[in-house]
């Protein structure tokens, strides 16, 4: 089974998130929007299921990793639903100009979850489109947690790393630069990876295309001439719809993908011949 050591890699990522969440999250004692739980838990049983997975498989459970696989139908579109539900809340943010932080970064971090919502969708469409082949299956569902990296990490850098801040902006553009650094040590991490195995290494050069296409579009964002009025229009549009656009997203990502992904008629024919 390719990736023996990934179950240890995503736990990581779960630790990173934790940390970078704990003082505005986990640890906050006043009362946390809708959107922030959902989000929450979403990515972290999103990040639970590819454990489960990882290890089912391990151990040869290959029935529940199946059953797994088809509830990842029913979480994936959730799980867009919480990405959409966090965009949502920065545009009215951003529309009401509720700190100075959300008034000069909320089209960047707008961009940014467009970016993050398009890799999820891309990655695992291509996990089910290839799904009968095991390493590229494998390694595009692994690399999903590469997309949920930047977030957290750059936090963690702002509070306890500031030193990894060789950018220098001034506040609160260090904010983007901290994500910007966290997105190009994502990238380094995907790129090793494809390299190790280039056969089967699409899936870490789409996580690094993603990860370093949001490094760049966040950072320049605030400098870019009409975001800040695509990001107002964008907070016009009645919640319910995009809402219900991020489910349907999810959803035809995981129905596209599992049909692309089934075996040709032919082959269909032959294999029930011999």
């Amino acid at each position: 089974m390719p990736y023996r050591h990934a179950p240890y890699f995503v736990g990581f990522v779960l630790l990173v998130i934790m940390a970078g969440f704990w003082a505005s999250y986990f640890a906050f004692g006043g009362a946390i929007p809708l959107a922030f739980h959902v989000h929450a838990i979403s990515s972290m049983m999103w990040l639970a299921l590819l454990i489960v997975q990882q290890v089912a498989v391990q151990r040869r459970a290959i029935e529940l990793h199946r059953w797994l696989g088809r509830a990842s139908f029913v979480l994936f579109p959730f799980l867009m639903f919480g990405f959409v539900m966090i965009i949502n809340r920065a545009a009215h943010r951003f529309v009401v100009r509720e700190d100075e932080v959300i008034a000069a970064l909320g089209p960047a971090f707008g961009v940014g979850m467009g970016i993050a919502i398009a890799a999820y969708l891309t990655l695992f469409y291509l996990a089910l489109k290839h799904r009968r082949n095991v390493k590229l299956h494998a390694g595009y569902m692994l690399a999903t947690p590469l997309i949920l990296f930047e977030s957290p990490f750059s936090r963690v850098m702002g509070d306890y790393l500031p030193w990894m801040n060789v950018i220098g902006s001034d506040f609160p553009l260090a904010i983007l630069d901290t994500i910007a650094i966290s997105d190009a040590l994502v990238a380094v991490f995907a790129l090793v990876l494809w390299a190790r195995d280039r056969k089967h290494g699409a899936p870490w050069l789409v996580a690094a295309g993603f990860t370093m296409l949001q490094a760049v579009m966040m950072w320049f964002a605030p400098f870019m001439p009409g975001l800040t009025e695509g990001f107002a229009a964008y907070a016009a549009i009645p919640p319910a719809m995009t809402l219900a656009l991020g489910i349907a997203a999810g959803s035809a990502a995981a129905w596209l993908g599992w049909e692309a992904g089934k075996r040709p008629a032919r082959a269909k024919t032959a294999a029930a011949t011999v």
